[in-house]
């Protein structure tokens, strides 16, 4: 039993950094009426929202995982997943209808897993590519962390004067102390992950968190944004904070506000972007769901001899079926898929063998739930070094890839670089699910093209094209 216990509290100490990341990511991001989650018209109004939400919800599938997987396997919100829902689905719709989407989506995914139809969709979907996917997300994550820390910013009146879109901080160089604190962060973390630390992405938050307030406090940066000047127009300091300015909050314990449970609209995003474009967004969020926990499951259970002697997990079906309703429990929690947790290794190098350890770190989120005004103290540069860092571990997957085999190379590399060039997953996705399916029918390998493939084909291609079908069919 000890060693279940100090599994569960490994696992939770080492995942326990979505608490703070998930709202700094689906917690300011505007949807496409630019609104906020919780209809909050400021991009930090949520943050507390969506921390009391995130901890709630994987308090109570870690939980569910322990008591009916059986298996020390953690959930939580997917890193990843939340970033395909910021920037992909919810900038296009409202967050109610985005949430609608995940809802849907974790219903089609716990129906495959009923019907036995999981493992025939997982086998339709060429192994490159869903490495690609992973790589993709990474680098997309990372190129987040990077613009949301001020390290790369947009450059002022490029459009029509330069083609260069980006450049190194404000000015084409670095200045000011929050983009030290960056910088500072980012090492931190490399140098802890590097040394295989246990919580090294927790403590890299918290112990950039605590410098930033020290340069806070002897420097008195300032926000990014210091509000309306005299003209009505916002006062900016380019060399403040981004997003918080990092000074403890007036209360550090509270009860958790949970006004985001139930906040979506299940067939919103029908009426708002269409049938096929809401049908190809559950696809995008289902696609990294789907295989995110394949590979999760595999992996720790590898790490704890728990797999058979075909490489299969015993009794997986009930592992799959929580994990499928978490992707449901997540949108209609307001903060996206929660999915298995690759840190459950962590627990798991610790001892952990049963569900026992999943139901302690279970109860730690729970207990997190109470300290969600903390979050509030974080600015982007303190946490964004994390993103870079997960980023980077993202992919890590990359070596998986055969790119001597052109036929998956090259569509593979579209996945990878569309995402963060065209700041789309979905773009990304797509241009590699097309590209892979023209190149083997152009070399007449039609054996080796799924018909699943030609269908997912054929929908990206109706998505990229919808804008001039809708002009052809003289459609508004």
């Amino acid at each position: 039993m000890a060693r279940e216990v100090r599994g569960g509290l490994a696992t939770f100490f080492t995942m326990a950094y979505i608490v703070v990341l998930n709202p700094l990511i689906i917690g300011t991001v505007a949807d496409a009426d630019g609104q906020f989650l919780g209809d909050s018209t400021q991009p930090g109004g949520a943050i507390p929202l969506v921390a009391a939400a995130t901890a709630l919800i994987a308090g109570l599938l870690t939980i569910a995982m322990g008591v009916i997987g059986r298996y020390p396997l953690a959930m939580a919100a997917g890193l990843g997943l939340n970033a395909v829902l910021a920037f992909s689905v919810a900038s296009g719709m409202s967050w109610e209808d985005a949430m609608g989407i995940v809802v849907l989506e974790g219903l089609i995914i716990l129906l495959l897993v009923l019907t036995g139809f999981r493992t025939a969709v997982f086998h339709a979907i060429p192994p490159e590519l869903k490495t690609a996917i992973a790589v993709g997300i990474g680098l997309f994550i990372a190129l987040i962390g990077f613009v949301d820390a001020g390290f790369v910013r947009r450059i002022p009146g490029a459009e029509g004067e330069s083609t260069v879109p980006v450049q190194l901080g404000a000015t084409g160089s670095l200045s000011g102390w929050p983009t030290l604190v960056f910088c500072v962060g980012l090492l931190l973390t490399a140098f802890l992950v590097a040394r295989r630390v246990k919580g090294a992405i927790l403590i890299g938050i918290v112990a950039t968190t605590v410098f930033a307030m020290i340069v806070e406090a002897f420097a008195k940066v300032g926000p990014f944004n210091a509000g309306p000047g005299p003209d009505g127009k916002p006062v900016i300091n380019p060399d403040g904070w981004q997003l918080n300015v990092p000074t403890l909050p007036d209360e550090v314990v509270s009860v958790p506000d949970l006004s985001l449970l139930g906040e979506f609209s299940l067939f919103g995003s029908f009426e708002r972007v269409g049938v096929v474009a809401a049908l190809l967004f559950v696809f995008t969020i289902m696609l990294a769901d789907f295989f995110d926990t394949m590979g999760t499951v595999v992996g720790v259970g590898a790490e704890a001899g728990l797999l058979d002697k075909q490489g299969n997990l015993p009794g997986v079906r009930n592992v799959l079926i929580v994990d499928s309703i978490g992707a449901a429990a997540g949108g209609a929690g307001s903060v996206s898929s929660n999915t298995t947790y690759i840190e459950s290794a962590a627990g798991v190098a610790e001892g952990a063998r049963t569900g026992l350890a999943s139901v302690v770190t279970g109860a730690l989120f729970l207990v997190a739930m109470f300290f969600s005004p903390l979050v509030t103290i974080v600015p982007f540069e303190a946490a964004t070094p994390a993103l870079v860092v997960v980023g980077f571990l993202m992919m890590t997957q990359i070596r998986n890839i055969d790119f001597s085999d052109y036929d998956v190379a090259i569509p593979s590399f579209l996945t990878i670089v569309l995402m963060p060039f065209t700041y789309s997953i979905t773009a990304g996705i797509g241009a590699g699910f097309i590209a892979y399916v023209v190149i083997k029918a152009a070399r007449r390998r039609f054996a080796e093209i799924h018909p699943l493939m030609w269908l997912i084909a054929v929908l990206f291609v109706i998505y990229f094209a919808l804008d001039p079908i809708k002009e052809l069919l003289n459609v508004v």
